[in-house]
C-alpha cells in the first residue's frame, strides 16, 4: 500500500513549529494530553492519549529514528488499540516522517506514514490514520495560530 501523506501550511515561524513537535510541553498543547519526547536519534517519541493509563492508546516505546533540526523528524509509530495487533507488530510495523519547509510567512509541514500492508484490515487502519493525521495537522495549525489546539484521539 502507498505511504500515507498529508500536509498543511502553518502561519508560524519554522522554529516554533519545530518546537511544537520536539518539546514535551509543546506537543501536549495540541497533540496528546501527555507525552515523553527526547529530541535525539534513539530518543523517545511517546504520546499518551489517556494520561491516567499509559499502557493503552499510546505510542509507548516509539523512538526517534532520524532528526535534522527544522528539517526532518522521523519516528516509529504504534497505532491505537483497535489496530494494535496489526500496526504494532513487529514492534512497531509502521514509521512516520515529518518534514518542515520554511515558506514566506509560514511553515509547510508534511507527514508521511509508511509500512502499510495490503489487505482490508490494513486499508481500514490506513483510512483511520489518514483522517486522524489530517486532524492532527489542523490542531497543530490551530494551536500555533490561535492558541486553541485540539487534543487528538480521546480514549
Amino acid at each position: 500500500m502507498e505511504p500515507l501523506r498529508v500536509e498543511i501550511s502553518v502561519e508560524a515561524p519554522i522554529d516554533l513549529v519545530w518546537r511544537a513537535w520536539t518539546e514535551t510541553k509543546r506537543i501536549t498543547e495540541w497533540f496528546a494530553p501527555a507525552a515523553n519526547i527526547v529530541p535525539v536519534e534513539g530518543g523517545a517519541f511517546e504520546l499518551f492519549f489517556d494520561p491516567a493509563d499509559h499502557t493503552h492508546m499510546s505510542t509507548i516505546g516509539c523512538v526517534i529514528t532520524a532528526i535534522k533540526p527544522r528539517k526532518r523528524l522521523a519516528f516509529t509509530w504504534k497505532g491505537p488499540d483497535q489496530f494494535a495487533q496489526l500496526v504494532n507488530e513487529p514492534v512497531p510495523a509502521t514509521s512516520v516522517e515529518v518534514t518542515f519547509k520554511k515558506e514566506k510567512g509560514s511553515t509547510r509541514v508534511q507527514i508521511e506514514h509508511r509500512g502499510w500492508g495490503d489487505d482490508d484490515n490494513w486499508n481500514e487502519a490506513w483510512k483511520w490514520h489518514f483522517k486522524v493525521w489530517e486532524e492532527v495537522l489542523q490542531s497543530l495549525a490551530s494551536g500555533l495560530e490561535s492558541g486553541k489546539g485540539l487534543l487528538c484521539c480521546p480514549p
